[in-house]
């Protein structure tokens, strides 16, 4: 019987390994898919629904969308009602698993086994497509192996099925079986693997199917401990989209136990007609019936649930809060292409900051105005808060992620870096108009005039850049170049200008210090935004290196 356990227990880390790898392949085959999934998030309920099930089919675990959607509310770029369809819709996406584990019941396990030699054979192949879809392959073998492997250890060993079947009709009280299935997910924190391995149990008569009704309905339940503990330590709203995790499957998992507990003969009975003589299709089956109608029949109370769960976690005062990034969150890490995704439309939040800044800060070179410092500081906080703390999570993201998009955050840490730099000149251009206002000085009308055409280049460069890093589109870099060179110009040119002045005694000489400082400062800037541009091309934002590969 001991080497019947062990034999049991491989079969279900082979199993587990399987569902992993298999995940893990249609993750990275179809990341961009995710993306535009997740791209069309609405108010739509029916939408959110459907984009659940997709991503959850894709990924393969319910859990690990949930705490994906629970790092978005913390994120704060989803609101808790559409995070609530979208929790739905992994309800129905996770019971594809137990679909496929059911086809092993049609006696084709040992050809579909034979993928997982297939995916290896493909692993050894160059093309990296084809690594991915070999990955995808070996992934779903092994599923078909471990289900093979859990299977031997029944056949033929009936110490074993009667160890499990006793074990079952001992503790096969409604409610027992129900915290069974819920605590055996939350230990292995996947409710597919805990319904692929009853189906197995099932098909292998060491479980009825009425026992495996209920241990299914736990297992939904379980599921939710892995969002629960994604949730401790994150924002209020996330804490709240976990509850209404549980308390979506809970309710359910409670109302569908009370009616197999009530009609469990004639439940078992119509799966047992509707499927005659295949147990495990049965089980996989009515996991499927479950979750679509637990669905729908809570669709129409979201925001109930949410109302629900604003009453339980209360909104903390503000006093309370800390800084956080707008777009991005650590639980984003398990999904490396939406990460990818959150963490550039930080860049770009980022850069949209530093151009608030820089055309703020020339208020006060222009009208001596203090008025916008306090937003140009709290901008810069958030610009050093993003450019250090970005910076660390990318380290985190970069093992995760292709060859391909190492070099994106590449030039991701180098895009952070010249966006912080240009923060900190637009706060000096801030403090030069500060002190020349303190000191009773303005420029002449004729270099205020030259500083803000040079200026106006500059804000033109930053709708270049921001246009080439946000559309990842190289085809207006030339324009930013052609622009660079004006700014370079202009910086000669401006500072002969001042000499003239000053030689003509139309310019006080106190004012040199800051008008070469400013004018200093937009040509660095212009430096920097070319950076920024050019990053879509050469991790580095280098010109010469972008035309060396361009002729590659």
């Amino acid at each position: 019987m001991l080497a019947s356990i062990l034999i049991l227990l491989a079969g279900v880390g082979v199993f587990i390994a399987g569902m992993n790898m298999l995940g893990d392949g249609l993750e990275k085959s179809a990341g961009k898919g995710m993306k535009g999934l997740l791209g069309r998030i609405s108010n739509n309920r029916l939408a959110g629904v459907g984009i659940g099930a997709a991503v959850t089919a894709i990924i393969q675990s319910s859990s690990a969308t949930s705490v994906m959607v629970i790092g978005f509310v913390n994120a704060g770029i989803m609101t808790l009602t559409q995070a609530t369809s979208i929790v739905m819709g992994a309800s129905i996406g996770t019971t594809i698993t137990g679909v496929i584990v059911s086809l092993k019941s049609l006696g084709i396990s040992g050809w579909l086994s034979l993928l997982a030699f297939v995916g290896v054979m493909m692993s050894f192949l160059k093309s990296d497509k084809l690594k991915q879809i070999g990955g995808i392959l070996c992934g779903f073998g092994l599923i078909f192996v471990g289900l093979d492997l859990m299977g031997s250890a029944f056949d033929n060993n009936v110490e074993i099925v009667n160890f499990f079947s006793n074990l079952f009709t001992t503790i096969s009280f409604p409610l027992l079986l129900l915290l069974c299935g819920t605590v055996f997910t939350a230990i292995i924190q996947s409710s597919s693997a805990a319904t692929g391995i009853f189906i197995t149990m099932v098909g292998a008569g060491a479980l009825t199917l009425e026992n495996a009704l209920f241990l299914v309905l736990g297992a939904n339940i379980g599921t939710t401990v892995t969002g629960a503990l994604a949730a401790i330590g994150a924002s209020t709203n996330a804490k709240r989209t976990a509850f209404i995790n549980f308390f979506f499957k809970a309710v359910g998992s409670t109302i569908f136990t009370v009616i197999v507990w009530a009609f469990g003969d004639w439940t078992v009975g119509m799966l047992q007609a509707s499927l005659p003589n295949n147990p495990q299709m049965q089980l996989a089956w009515f996991h499927v019936i479950f979750n679509a109608a637990n669905t729908l029949i809570s669709l129409p109370f979201i925001k109930q649930y949410v109302k629900c769960s604003e009453w339980l976690f209360r909104d903390k005062p503000k006093a309370e809060e800390t800084r956080q990034f707008k777009y991005v969150d650590d639980r984003l890490l398990k999904t490396p292409p939406i990460a990818m995704m959150q963490v550039k439309k930080e860049i770009e939040y980022m850069i949209s900051l530093a151009k608030e800044n820089i055309e703020n800060s020339f208020e006060a070179i222009f009208t001596g105005s203090d008025k916008n410092g306090k937003a140009i500081y709290e901008n810069e906080s958030v610009i050093d808060f993003t450019n250090h703390g970005l910076s660390k999570y990318l380290i985190k993201l970069s093992p995760l992620v292709s060859a391909g998009e190492e070099k994106i955050i590449g030039s991701y840490f180098h895009v952070l870096n010249d966006v912080e730099r240009i923060g900190d000149h637009a706060e000096n251009f801030h403090e030069i108009g500060v002190q020349m206002e303190s000191e009773g000085l303005r420029f002449s009308d004729v270099a205020l005039k030259e500083i803000k055409a040079m200026k106006e280049k500059i804000s033109h460069m930053f709708e270049i850049a921001s246009e080439a890093f946000e559309g990842v589109d190289g085809s207006h870099l030339s324009q930013l170049t052609t622009l660079e060179n004006e700014v370079d110009e202009m910086k000669r040119a401006l500072s002969a200008s001042h000499f003239d002045r000053l030689a003509e005694g139309s310019c006080q000489v106190e004012l040199s210090a800051y008008f070469f400082s400013t004018i200093a400062g937009l040509e660095r800037v212009a430096d920097h935004l070319i950076n920024v541009g050019y990053s879509v091309l050469n991790p580095t934002g280098s010109q010469s290196e972008a035309r060396k590969e361009a002729l590659v």
